[in-house]
């Protein structure tokens, strides 16, 4: 899709509506169609801590690029099957987690990328559009779909300059929660400490020249994101956004009965 992220390009361009996303727990067909009734473009797959397979991720990530959507997958695992499933099955973009290094992004982030710039092994299928593809698919491949290493470590905080230095390394996904864990503060409560350290990766990553995308759940991150120029924010995640609106019809439902009991 148009909204695909390319650097430099991307980076120029003003956050829209088209940029803000939705975080998948599961393949919810159903949440899918509603989301894009409203209005969403962008989703992410949470393999990681969510209920995708392998099969799922084949039949789903299709649909939502069918719907309209750029698709990012939160790879269940920094390893080469999980990087390159996720690309093989069609994401747009893979988001890596557990990066700790300048040396692990490099070999990590490398499986998201053909050689020469990386070392991504060739699938033939969904990408190849079920044929072999010539030489140009490599550099086509390596351009249009994305690698981002999530920060949520410590030594990855103190290493960000290297990690976004690294070619294939198309920019970086903030991980606010385990990364306040990770630095001693407990659970991420966006204290001083954790706007610190979130501040420090954008402006590393606007120093590289490259896109940052961020989790802003709550108002205070989203304007947070919106004034500092995230490439991409995701607004709302799948249970949570269950959760709220269950919540509403209750408490709504619950306060009509005592006013009329």
């Amino acid at each position: 899709m148009d909204g695909v992220l390319r650097g430099d390009e991307e980076l120029s361009k003003p956050l829209c509506s088209e940029d803000l996303g939705l975080w998948f727990t599961g393949p919810n067909i159903g949440m899918a169609e509603i989301a894009k009734a409203i209005g969403y473009r962008v989703a992410i797959l949470d393999v990681e801590h969510g209920i995708f397979d392998l099969a799922t991720l084949d039949s789903f990530i299709p649909f939502l690029k069918a719907l309209g959507f750029e698709v990012f997958v939160k790879a269940l695992g920094p390893t080469r099957e999980a990087v390159q499933q996720a690309l093989d099955f069609g994401a747009d973009a893979v988001v890596i987690p557990h990066i700790g290094s300048i040396a692990e992004a490099q070999r990590v982030c490398g499986y998201a990328k053909l050689p020469p710039l990386g070392d991504r092994s060739l699938a033939g299928g969904r990408t190849t559009q079920f044929a072999y593809p010539a030489d140009e698919w490599i550099d086509k491949q390596n351009t249009n779909t994305r690698c981002y290493p999530i920060i949520e470590d410590a030594q990855a905080l103190d290493e960000i300059d290297g990690i976004l230095a690294l070619p294939v390394v198309d920019g970086v996904f903030i991980g606010p929660t385990d990364l306040s864990i990770r630095r001693n503060r407990g659970i991420y409560k966006k204290q001083p400490g954790d706007w610190e350290d979130i501040g420090r990766i954008v402006e590393a990553a606007k120093s590289a020249g490259k896109p940052w995308i961020f989790p802003a759940w709550s108002p205070e991150e989203k304007n947070f994101a919106i004034e500092h120029g995230a490439a991409r924010i995701f607004i709302a995640m799948e249970q949570f956004a269950l959760a709220a609106g269950l919540r509403q019809l209750w408490d709504s439902s619950v306060k009509l009965l005592h006013e009329k009991g």
